[in-house]
């Protein structure tokens, strides 16, 4: 069954750090889709709750994964500029407070500037806006590049400064006041019931979408098959076709399933100029704005990463940057250009971001550095430099968005949320090192253990902890785990939860 399983992914051709984070993203789902449901009913097998439970939960409902897409899309735009950040071996600490700055001179811009000069209202104020923001946020984008590249300030330092400079600087724009209301057209491109493409132009989208994946895998295999490289069977490609074809006309179909409240219609329909039927009208949602932004910046940022000389120095220079300075590729000014990249990044979620609330606040893009950072590591950026991918980013912001949303669903608290979010950005950067270093696995193996047996004896009881730890202790004796080192500190650890047990139970009495 492995050597199927194994000869079944070489033959499709996916990279298997994809399968584990879409694995990973379908595992969270499928949690919350659970836990998310009605309790148990009585007198019914435990097997029918679990599947009634995974049929009727909330958390994959098309309103649900609606406000998860509008939401993750910020963060998304900016996790596929920290790739190729952290592919050339820098960090970018400053996106956060340079998003609520560009945010607040964008906000300030469209309420206060050029509404008088060009009237309240006017059509070419959200795009002048835009542009300002774009023009700051590279502007700012290729000063913190160009310290870092040509003064050789190392980038944690200067983003640092300027997550604190550019907090500040946000502040003194408006005094600390919240800048609303944002222009009506601007506010569009934060998605919302009106933000929308609709049930017609979505299905559009799906169809092209498809249409052009289809065309990228026949472009892709002729190129091959010209060149005289080893093409996958023609199954295959099939295969990953419809696969490729079903997810996009899948999301077009649950995004298309969420009707717009009827009040809310009925607004639209009559900004529309539309005929209002004496029974109501029905109007779906469709795919957001927002959506639609991420997947024009994803295909931009996968263009220049794989089709563009840009693209290969970046990655040249991650993998070795002597050897890149050597063979003549301008790492100072490179450096500059990711930087800028980065900052019109920044600035496009801004417009999402503020866009979305509606108004501008102080604590706009707080954490949002974080965030960002977290997305493109758990999508499989390696911190060492010179591997990462687009499409990982993205699907590394959906996972930490999902973590996010589902919690909140579930009633956990903030500081609870944290900690998960926190462990599990470890979690993903150990499991990428352990899978390239084999010197750790065992390390990691014992650590998981541990782990494991940690959390079941504070969440669920210590007898079934100590347990796990005896288990633990069968393993790494059978495979001889960083053994007998492993022994004593699983002997340790079997100690201490006794202790926990005995401790409870005298607190109990």
């Amino acid at each position: 069954m492995m050597n199927f399983a194994k000869k079944l992914i070489k033959d499709l051709g996916v990279d298997t750090r994809l399968l584990g984070m879409i694995g990973a993203l379908l595992l969270v789902w499928l949690l919350f889709q659970y836990v998310t449901d009605n309790p148990q009913i009585e007198g019914t097998p435990p097997w029918w709750n679990i599947y009634a439970k995974l049929i009727d939960g909330n958390f994959l409902s098309p309103r649900n994964l609606f406000n998860l897409s509008v939401q993750t899309a910020s963060v998304a735009v900016m996790a596929t500029g920290m790739v190729f950040v952290i592919v050339t071996r820098h960090i970018d600490l400053s996106v956060g407070s340079m998003l609520g700055l560009i945010g607040m001179i964008m906000g300030t811009l469209q309420l206060h500037i050029l509404p008088q000069y060009l009237g309240l209202g006017h059509p070419a104020i959200w795009v002048i806006t835009v542009a300002a923001g774009l023009g700051v946020g590279i502007a700012i984008g290729a000063f913190q590049g160009w310290l870092v590249g040509y003064l050789t300030i190392p980038a944690f330092i200067v983003t640092l400064g300027g997550y604190l400079i550019w907090r500040g600087a946000a502040w003194w724009v408006t005094s600390g006041q919240t800048v609303s209301p944002l222009d009506p057209v601007f506010k569009l491109l934060g998605g919302g019931a009106e933000g929308t493409l609709g049930a017609n132009l979505s299905w559009l989208l799906g169809v092209v979408a498809s249409l052009a994946a289809l065309l990228m895998l026949y472009t892709s295999r002729r190129n091959k098959a010209a060149h005289g490289f080893t093409v996958k069977p023609v199954w295959a490609e099939l295969a990953l076709g419809g696969i490729v074809m079903l997810l996009i006309m899948g999301f077009a179909a649950l995004m298309v399933a969420y009707p717009i409240p009827e009040r809310a219609a009925i607004r639209i329909a009559e900004a529309r100029g539309m005929e209002i039927p004496a029974e109501g009208i029905s109007l779906a949602h469709g795919i957001a704005i927002p959506v639609v932004i991420v997947l024009a910046v994803a295909i931009v940022m996968t263009f220049i990463a794989k089709r563009t000389r840009f693209g290969r120095y970046i990655y040249a220079t991650g993998g070795n940057p002597d050897a890149a300075e050597l063979s003549g590729i301008n790492t100072r000014w490179l450096t500059v250009k990711i930087f800028a990249l980065m900052g019109a990044l920044t600035a496009i979620a801004s417009v999402i971001a503020s866009a979305r609330l509606g108004a501008v606040g102080n604590d706009l893009g707080t954490l949002d550095e974080l965030r960002v950072i977290a997305a493109a590591v758990i999508g499989g950026t390696a911190l060492s430099g010179g591997i990462g991918t687009i499409y990982g980013a993205i699907i590394g912001a959906l996972i930490m968005q999902s973590l996010q949303s589902g919690m909140a669903m579930v009633g956990v608290d903030a500081p609870l949320q944290s900690i998960v979010v926190g462990a599990v950005l470890v979690e993903a950067v150990l499991i990428d090192i352990a899978s390239r270093n084999h010197a750790i696995r065992p390390a990691t193996i014992l650590f998981h253990l541990i782990m494991a047996a940690l959390l079941i004896t504070f969440f669920v009881s210590w007898t079934w902890g100590l347990l796990v730890t005896v288990l633990a202790l069968a393993v790494t004796y059978f495979w001889r785990i960083i053994w007998p080192r492993s022994a004593l500190v699983l002997a340790i650890l079997a100690i201490v939860q006794i202790a926990i047990g005995l401790l409870f139970q005298n607190g109990g009495a």
